[in-house]
């Protein structure tokens, strides 16, 4: 048994398509079939049930999946700590991070690739749950998001900051000059809100009244337009205070409810090998500059 043959049988086993797994491989079809074939002879024992459209796991390839996947995973923990031996001179560092959190990241990533040039920085941009559910999967190393409402039982969350819900608007909006806005008043203009699943929008979905009216105009996924929308409109999006940090033209005023609060964390799973590079990564953002003004605001 090879430990290429666990892959491809992991690849086909997720897409359910050989030729689906062969081109995530980047392997010939035929290749990856005849591995898989010789895997099954070796077992003596069919992983896959076949048709001319598609395939499914057997009973025995069901019980082999888990198995396969912590021998990879087990086999890539081995290469990690080997790259860990010489000091940081190889190996990749995968990080997920949620939208809000784009805008504390850029000045450890320029950071950590002066000091350790031959570490891959892979940074993938999703909403907090896909960001988990790789967590899981040990396809990413960290995650980069607020405290969820519900703490995952095999993650450790490491708080780097405290944050508020905010209302967003241009610097020339009648609510720029407020220190704090309430949520009957916001009812009064035009809403951009992010979309549904998004960390921000889920804690001002949490704390919205059922009897209140909000007028929500447009909803979007990437808070980078939904930005350069409320500076070019009258437009008011909610947002995590700290996520215009270093934006230009735009003014976050706090909502003022209870427990307006949002924990900046570190995600990592529990029980698991953590790479050197990831803490030498954490470490570099925890000192940072854009951290250490979002810690020195709360004291």
């Amino acid at each position: 048994m090879e430990l290429r043959q666990l892959k491809y049988f992991v690849k086909a086993a997720e897409t359910l398509n050989f030729s689906d797994a062969a081109k995530a491989m980047n392997i010939a079809q035929s290749s990856l079939s005849q591995q898989v074939r010789q895997l099954e002879e070796e077992l003596d024992v069919q992983l896959f049930i076949r048709n001319s459209h598609s395939i499914s796991l057997t009973e025995a390839g069901e019980e082999m999946l888990p198995f396969a996947l912590q021998t990879i995973h087990d086999a890539e923990t081995c290469v990690d700590r080997i790259h860990d031996l010489k000091k940081l001179s190889a190996g990749s560092l995968n990080i997920g991070v949620t939208y809000s959190f784009s805008p504390i990241l850029t000045e450890t990533v320029i950071t950590f690739l002066k000091i350790y040039p031959r570490i891959k920085l892979n940074v993938i941009y999703k909403p907090m749950n896909e960001l988990m559910e790789l967590l899981a999967k040990h396809e990413l190393d960290f995650v980069l998001a607020f405290k969820p409402s519900r703490q995952p039982a095999d993650v450790e969350s490491h708080t780097l900051f405290q944050n508020r819900l905010a209302a967003v608007v241009s610097t020339n909006h009648a609510l720029a000059s407020k220190k704090k806005i309430s949520m009957a008043e916001l009812e009064k203009y035009d809403l951009a809100l992010p979309s549904e699943g998004l960390q921000a929008r889920n804690a001002f979905d949490s704390i919205v009244h059922n009897d209140s009216h909000f007028h929500i105009c447009i909803e979007l996924n990437e808070v980078n337009i939904l930005l350069k929308l409320i500076r070019q409109t009258h437009f008011v999006t909610i947002l995590a205070e700290d996520t215009i940090y270093n934006e230009h033209e735009v003014k976050a005023i706090p909502l003022d409810v209870p427990y307006n609060d949002m924990t900046g964390c570190v995600h990592i799973l529990k029980d698991t090998y953590h790479k050197h590079s990831m803490k030498e990564f954490i470490r570099l953002l925890s000192e940072s500059l854009a951290v250490k003004q979002r810690q020195n605001s709360w004291i």
